[in-house]
C-alpha cells in the first residue's frame, strides 16, 4: 500500500495491491482522507484485516465480516442482521480492537442495553435483548472460527434477554368465526384469513402464493416462496426453512374459496402474487375486525399458532402437525405442548379394563 496527496482536492489516498481469491493481483484505492495520518491509520487496518491479523477494529471487522455473510443469507435476514449491527453493536463495540474487547465491556453494554428506556419509557423486549446479544456473539464466533480470534469474550459475559417474551396466544375455533364474519365486507381480506387459520401459513407464504401454486383437482396449496418488502421493494425468497417447502391438502370449502378469488381476480396470471397486499394491511384488517368484533386482538402470527391448537384439539399428532405447518423440528410443534390434552385419565380407565375391575 502507498499514501498519496490529491493536490487537486487538498485531500489523501491509499492505493492498494491484493490477490482476490482467484489469485489474480488486483489494484484499488480509497479517496478522501483529510489528512496524513487518517489515510495512513486506514491503511493499517486493511493491512491487518488482510494478514488476519485482528488488531483492528470492530468496525473494520464488520467490514470483513459483511463482505463474508451477505452473499450467504437471504436479503431479509441480512437486512435485520445489519441494522442490528449498525445501531446497537458498532456505536459501542466501533473503535475498540477486536483482539482487546473483554467480558467486562461486554457486561456493561448489556446493562447499557437492559437499561434503556424510549421517549415514552419503554425498555427493549427479552426476546430483542436476546436477539440483539445472539448478533455480536455470532459476529465473536465468526471471528474465532475464520480469523484466529482467541476466544468470544460473549461466552464469559453471558447472555440477555430471554427467548419468549410472553405467553402463546391464539384464538379459539368460535373466536376465529366470529373474526371471519367481520371480513366478509372486504373478500380479499377474508380469503387471506382464511388461508392463514385453515392452513396455518405464515405471513410471507401466504403473500407469495399465485394461482399456479394451488392444484384443485388434487385440493392442495404448494409452499415454496415468501414475499418480503425490503426498503420500498417486492422482494420474493425461499421459505423459512427446508421443511417449510411442503405441499398442503385444504379442505373442500377452502378449495372453492380460493378459486372464487382466482375467478373474481380481472387478468390475474398464473404467476401473479394473488393477494397483493402487505404485512401493514393484514395488521390493519386485523384492528377493524377485532375493534368490530370484540374479538381480543393478537399477532398476525398468533393465527398460526391458533390453527395449530385447533389440529392439537383434533387429536392430530405432533409429527402430522409439524409436516403440514413447517416446522423444521418436531420439538417446535412441542412449544405447544401444554396444549396438548392430558392422557392421564384416559390411561387410568384403560388399565381398570385391563385389571377387569
Amino acid at each position: 500500500m502507498a499514501v498519496y496527496k490529491d493536490e487537486k482536492t487538498n485531500t489523501w489516498r491509499v492505493v492498494y495491491r491484493f490477490i482476490d481469491w482467484q489469485g489474480a493481483r488486483k489494484q484499488s484505492q480509497k479517496r478522501g482522507f483529510k489528512t496524513k495520518r487518517e489515510a495512513q491509520a486506514w491503511e493499517r487496518e486493511q493491512l491487518n484485516q488482510k494478514s488476519g491479523d485482528l488488531d483492528i477494529t470492530f468496525q473494520s471487522f464488520v467490514e470483513q465480516y459483511t463482505l463474508d455473510m451477505q452473499t450467504r443469507v437471504k436479503a431479509n435476514t441480512w437486512h435485520t442482521k445489519e441494522h442490528i449491527i449498525r445501531t446497537k453493536l458498532v456505536p459501542y463495540f466501533g473503535k475498540l480492537k477486536m483482539n482487546a474487547i473483554t467480558p467486562q465491556q461486554i457486561i456493561t453494554w448489556q446493562n447499557e442495553m437492559m437499561n434503556f428506556k424510549d421517549e415514552k419509557g419503554k425498555p427493549y423486549s427479552q426476546v430483542y435483548l436476546r436477539t440483539v446479544h445472539t448478533q455480536l456473539s455470532s459476529l465473536f464466533n465468526h471471528a474465532v472460527r475464520y480469523y484466529n480470534l482467541k476466544e468470544n469474550p460473549c461466552l464469559k459475559a453471558g447472555s440477555m434477554g430471554k427467548k419468549k417474551s410472553r405467553e402463546m396466544l391464539f384464538w379459539t375455533k368460535e373466536e376465529y368465526l366470529t373474526f371471519a364474519q367481520a371480513m366478509m365486507d372486504k373478500p380479499l381480506s377474508f380469503y387471506a384469513f382464511e388461508m392463514l387459520y385453515w392452513c396455518g401459513i405464515r405471513e410471507g407464504e401466504l403473500l407469495a402464493l399465485t394461482p399456479a401454486d394451488f392444484d384443485f383437482n388434487k385440493g392442495t396449496v404448494t409452499i415454496n416462496k415468501s414475499y418480503q418488502r425490503l426498503d420500498g421493494k417486492d422482494l420474493i425468497t425461499t421459505p423459512k426453512t427446508e421443511k417449510s417447502n411442503r405441499t398442503i391438502a385444504m379442505p373442500q370449502f377452502l378449495c372453492e374459496e380460493m378459486q372464487e378469488l382466482i375467478c373474481m381476480t380481472y387478468g390475474i396470471q398464473p404467476t401473479d402474487r394473488l393477494f397483493p397486499i402487505t404485512k401493514s394491511y393484514l395488521y390493519r384488517e386485523m384492528e377493524r375486525g377485532c375493534k368490530e368484533t370484540g374479538v381480543k386482538r393478537i399477532r398476525i402470527h398468533d393465527i398460526r399458532h391458533s390453527a395449530i391448537s385447533l389440529l392439537i384439539d383434533m387429536g392430530f399428532s405432533a409429527i402430522a402437525i409439524a409436516d403440514r405447518v413447517g416446522h423444521e423440528s418436531i420439538d417446535i410443534t412441542y412449544n405447544y405442548a401444554h396444549l396438548f390434552p392430558s392422557k392421564q385419565q384416559e390411561m387410568a380407565e384403560k388399565l381398570n379394563f385391563e385389571r377387569g375391575v
